[in-house]
């Protein structure tokens, strides 16, 4: 049973564990752009003809910022700002294919932002035939896309389903007039209503709202009051995320302070009204932040133990190689990461000059590829093991150590060789898999780095 003293205990700052070693730990120095190149290459060859590969693109731009914002935008109304930047992104894309050196296998597109849809239908429609372009479909291919409810059309629903999207993801946030003020992300129940009818109709299979908690001014009430709208659509999947506060890194969020947002004990309510609601809709909980419905590809996944994360987060498909494209994007070889500027001028004076805009990576040692599959593993199925060769290994020796608390609170059960995550532990997974992070204990931050867990 959750009791308020868990809560507190283990409302620490922590990585989401969208990748090991977390960004942050990455190797600081300027990354080698050729072993990078070498590492995508390598995985290219190793996996494309079979798993084929993964294409994030970032599309950072919005007409207005919403205050509780974490990712990597630019704020404008000038629409001309459309054209330069596909047509950069193409050129980056381009840059890559010279590297594959062979047809890449498209396995998934995800168009992250920023605002997606505020890219025209006509040009979302360039960048897609464009990156597909001297690349082959895989037969299990899925695309999706993030929409902004109040500026997604039906032309770019019917468009970007011609060209093979079967999945969306609307950002809601909370109904509540009130939290959708102060974070400056009004839209109303009608206009997601209408964009989520007409994807349906249209034949999109698989709709996503993002919703989160531990918002400004959020109450028990109000969130109780929007599980209840999002209840008479019946999204095929919800993103439930924890509200990640981080104003030295978003100046954003210093529209409103920390008395505005709910405490630790507050925020684990909102969060158990929310499990609690989403269960008795029909929806399972899959992983960590994540629910579906048992019609849903990500539910399919955990039950057949396919489920897969990386920086995109949850997916119910593995690709050893993800090329992400435009600004702030991040790639993943599986060997190696690597992540581009985060100014457009700078992405796009390095892609005039026909370089990879890259600025940070990390190349993974033997013990970091260990880490991150037990990470990866109790983040996709609430478990791991390990065969006895590695039982004397240092790095597991000191995780198990600092897990044995965890245990006695009955977060998880370890074995001679495994971890269990308990349905209790489920809710604590961060702090769980930062037991094993070595990378993190090795060199304890003296500056938070992490939102909190919970």
């Amino acid at each position: 049973m959750i009791t308020q003293q868990l809560i507190n205990k283990y409302h620490v700052a922590a990585p989401r564990y969208t990748s090991y070693p977390t960004v942050p730990y990455w190797d600081t120095a300027a990354p080698d752009l050729n072993k990078w190149k070498e590492s995508v290459k390598f995985s290219f060859d190793q996996s494309n003809a079979k798993d084929g590969i993964s294409l994030y693109v970032h599309l950072p731009f919005c007409e207005s910022l919403c205050t509780y914002c974490g990712c990597n935008t630019r704020i404008t109304k000038n629409h001309q700002v459309e054209n330069p930047y596909l047509q950069a992104v193409l050129k980056e894309w381009e840059l890559y294919r010279d590297i594959l050196g062979g047809r890449p296998l498209i396995r998934e597109i995800h168009l992250g932002g920023g605002t997606p849809t505020f890219f025209s239908a006509e040009n979302l429609s360039i960048l897609i035939s464009g990156l597909m372009e001297g690349a082959d479909l895989h037969s299990n291919a899925e695309f999706s896309f993030e929409a902004h409810p109040n500026n997604t059309t039906e032309a770019h629903l019917k468009t970007l389903f011609n060209l093979g999207f079967r999945r969306l993801s609307l950002g809601i946030q909370d109904f509540d007039p009130k939290v959708q003020l102060i974070i400056n992300r009004v839209q109303s129940f009608e206009q997601v209503e209408e964009v989520t009818i007409k994807a349906r109709q249209i034949g999109y299979t698989s709709i996503n709202f993002d919703l989160i908690y531990g918002l400004p001014l959020q109450t028990l009430e109000g969130l109780r009051d929007t599980l209840l709208q999002v209840n008479k659509l019946m999204p095929d999947r919800i993103a439930f995320y924890s509200y990640a506060h981080v104003p030295w890194i978003k100046p954003g969020q210093r529209s409103f302070t920390e008395n505005d947002l709910p405490n630790a004990s507050q925020k684990q309510k909102l969060y158990e009204l929310g499990r609690e609601m989403f269960t008795s809709m029909g929806y399972e909980e899959i992983g960590m932040d994540h629910f579906a419905l048992k019609t849903d590809s990500l539910f399919k996944a955990e039950f057949l133990k396919k489920l897969h994360r990386n920086f995109m987060g949850y997916t119910h498909q593995y690709t050893q190689l993800m090329i992400g494209l435009g600004v702030s994007s991040i790639s993943d070889s599986w060997i190696a990461f690597a992540q581009n500027v985060k100014k457009v001028e700078d992405y796009y004076d390095l892609i005039a000059k026909g370089e990879l805009p890259i600025f940070k990576g990390h190349h993974l040692t033997e013990e970091d590829l260990l880490i991150r599959k037990h990470i990866l593993n109790l983040m996709c199925q609430g478990k791991t093991s390990w065969d006895h060769t590695f039982s004397m290994n240092k790095v597991l020796i000191d995780g198990l150590e600092r897990l044995k608390v965890l245990e006695d609170d009955g977060l998880v059960k370890i074995g001679d060789n495994s971890i269990l995550v308990t349905p209790l532990g489920k809710r604590f997974l961060r702090n769980i898999c930062m037991t094993l992070d070595a990378r993190l204990w090795a060199d304890q931050p003296e500056a938070q780095l992490f939102s909190m867990a919970g």
